[in-house]
């Protein structure tokens, strides 16, 4: 009896190990050279943007912003309009660290931190989630949505200023 039970506890914990595992935000084995890769094809075949937001699963912060923007329907929806979305590891595991000097050394922003890349696969924004907070323990809807339409393709789009 003593055997079985403790199969089954190791059962059960190694299954919900392998469950946790999948639900990470952020993957530290990724090959991210080559999902940033893909993920700027993806863009430029959408004419949409690469949004990286670099942290880890270590990093509450990190997590919640994910949590905030699928949760509001508005950023939600401009997310999915506007940007293919990768989450870049950094934690002891895996630094990433060739990534974050192509990508000007993003890290010293703190975490997370979000990095915008054009169809090409070119870096044409870097920004601090420090200023798009709410003081308390999330993110101010506001200055998160004001960020996302300042840095979408149409907002750089020079059609979009052109005399009619």
């Amino acid at each position: 009896m003593k055997k079985d039970l403790l199969t089954l506890t190791i059962v059960v914990l190694s299954v919900l190990n392998i469950f946790a595992q999948q639900n990470k935000l952020y993957n530290p084995t990724a090959n991210a050279a080559v999902d940033i890769d893909a993920a700027v094809k993806k863009a430029a075949a959408e004419n949409k943007f690469v949004l990286i937001q670099a942290g880890g699963n270590w990093y509450s912060w990190c997590i919640e912003f994910n949590r905030f923007s699928k949760a509001d329907k508005q950023l939600d929806s401009i997310i999915k309009s506007s940007f293919v979305v990768y989450d870049l590891n950094y934690s002891k595991e895996n630094m990433n660290e060739n990534l974050f000097a192509q990508y000007g050394y993003a890290q010293r922003f703190g975490f997370p931190v979000f990095i915008i890349l054009d169809g090409k696969g070119q870096r044409i924004h870097t920004q601090s989630s420090e200023y798009l907070e709410d003081g308390k323990k999330s993110y101010d809807q506001k200055k998160v949505l004001t960020f996302l339409e300042q840095w979408c393709p149409k907002a750089l789009a020079p059609e979009t200023y052109s005399k009619q």
